[in-house]
């Protein structure tokens, strides 16, 4: 079995906005917390983050000005990101509906970062799921083939599978479906990475999973 197709990005980032606002919008005494896989930032941070993300990729679509007009609390930023998003949606499905799986993404993993600060268990078959492993096997892929390392099979406990890398699979990585997500997105430290079900001694392919903006954490993640 391979892992199912993916929904068009607008598909996907409307469902991580929703997701997003379900988990904050009643929360109001989290909205300063520490996230742990992004220590640097408090809830209200990362929610600064996705929005200005947002901004970013509709100017590049050829939308107006989009600054919050210096909203800073969690609902004006919560209703922000709506307005700019709505916008994005119909110009990615403009664009053909799969330009935007880089934000997807970023936007999909930092909600999981915040279901993870919030003790809320990660949402099961998000539409935004599919998009987001596509972009992150790609980026392992190319980790892989930079180091020069025989390509890896990813599967999931589930049944999905992928190949990171080219040619034949030497190894095989298993784990369930949430804890392979993380692990591509740095949310797992080398020991986490270790533990998982490989098929021979996973140290080889440790190094490959720092690529781009991830890097497994010092500390074992959530």
């Amino acid at each position: 079995m391979t892992a199912s197709l993916p929904v068009p990005d607008f598909v996907a980032y409307r469902a991580v906005r929703r997701g997003v606002r379900d988990l904050l919008g009643g929360r109001p005494g989290a909205w300063f917390h520490q996230v742990p896989a992004c220590p640097e930032w408090t809830v209200t941070d990362l929610l600064g983050h996705l929005t200005a993300i947002a901004g970013r990729v509709l100017a590049r679509h050829g939308g107006g000005p989009v600054s919050p007009a210096g909203a800073v609390a969690v609902p004006e930023l919560l209703d922000h990101w709506d307005d700019v998003g709505e916008e994005l949606d119909r110009r990615l499905e403009d664009a053909g509906g799969h330009s935007g799986a880089v934000m997807v993404m970023d936007a999909y993993t930092h909600e999981l970062d915040l279901c993870a600060a919030l003790g809320v268990a990660p949402p099961e078959d998000h539409a935004a799921e599919a998009p987001s492993f596509e972009v992150l096997v790609s980026g392992l892929s190319g980790s892989i083939t930079a180091r020069r390392l025989p390509s890896l099979r990813l599967c999931t406990t589930s049944g999905a599978e992928w190949t990171a890398g080219d040619g034949r699979p030497a190894a095989t990585v298993t784990a369930p479906t949430h804890d392979l997500y993380r692990s591509l997105a740095g949310r797992r430290s080398l020991a986490q990475l270790a533990a998982l079900a490989w098929s021979t001694a996973p140290e080889p392919w440790l190094p490959a999973f720092g690529w781009g903006p991830f890097a497994p954490p010092a500390q074992p993640g959530v």
